[in-house]
């Protein structure tokens, strides 16, 4: 299958069956937003949610997370993903954002970046989310399940991954494809052990056809050995059955 053929089908089929797919990280602004994108780094959606309630309620402006200690915010978020660092990174941020962009989160990528905990994947989810620019941000589920399915050819670094999935999706689904990726890594698409019995994508997954390709010739090879013992067995039998036939002629002659 060509690789523009399987976009087609990709596009085709979460633009009917998830057509309104979001980030399940919750937030009511673009601060909140970014300061939860900030803490999910190497932490689950769930466990954000669980701690920023009351991380926006203690820290509803740039101000208010400015003026903190990285000792206090590390109390609100001490059950995620490196702690300490992140909290380093919020006040900072914090800091910035006061200083530096008169309490306003950035609208583009540069900017974004110079922010304390920000990289690329970050500013992607933020200018795409909040900003409506044609982004995609690339997170372990979407650099998995992009090389998996097919998406993607020898794209060894999450940047890779990015370039290729711009390259050929259409500009209007890139900030939505991202949301697609996420949520069938998350639930179908898994690290260890992919869903495949109940993936709806396998008639043009990459990943689905290697590895059935794989199992029916190993399934052919396993019948062939099967086939070669038994004649083996059989022949063996015929030469014992004829062996002790001619024991029997030599005893009674």
């Amino acid at each position: 299958m060509l690789k523009q053929e399987r976009y087609r089908l990709f596009v085709d089929y979460f633009s009917k069956n998830q057509p309104n797919a979001v980030t399940e990280l919750h937030y009511s602004n673009p601060f909140e937003l970014l300061i939860a994108v900030i803490l999910s780094a190497q932490c689950t959606d769930k466990r954000i949610n669980q701690v920023t309630p009351a991380l926006f309620e203690r820290y509803p402006t740039p101000q208010s997370l400015a003026e903190s200690t990285v000792e206090e915010v590390f109390s609100y978020i001490r059950s995620v993903s490196y702690p300490n660092n992140k909290a380093k990174h919020l006040v900072g941020m914090g800091q910035m954002l006061v200083e530096k962009f008169n309490s306003e989160v950035p609208d583009n990528m540069a900017d974004l970046q110079k922010l304390p905990g920000v990289g690329r994947k970050t500013a992607n989810v933020i200018v795409s989310v909040i900003f409506d620019v044609p982004a995609i941000a690339v997170d372990t589920h979407v650099f998995r399940v992009s090389n998996r399915i097919g998406l993607t050819t020898n794209a060894r670094t999450p940047l890779a991954v990015e370039k290729q999935l711009i390259e050929h999706l259409p500009k209007s689904t890139l900030s939505i494809a991202h949301h697609w990726l996420i949520l069938h890594g998350r639930y179908i698409c898994i690290a260890r052990k992919p869903k495949c019995e109940i993936c709806p994508l396998t008639y043009f997954c990459k990943y689905y056809e290697k590895n059935n390709t794989e199992s029916a010739l190993l399934k052919a090879e396993a019948a062939k050995q099967k086939k070669l013992v038994a004649a083996k067995k059989k022949k063996q039998n015929a030469a014992t059955h004829k062996a002790l036939k001619k024991i029997s002629v030599d005893k009674n002659s």
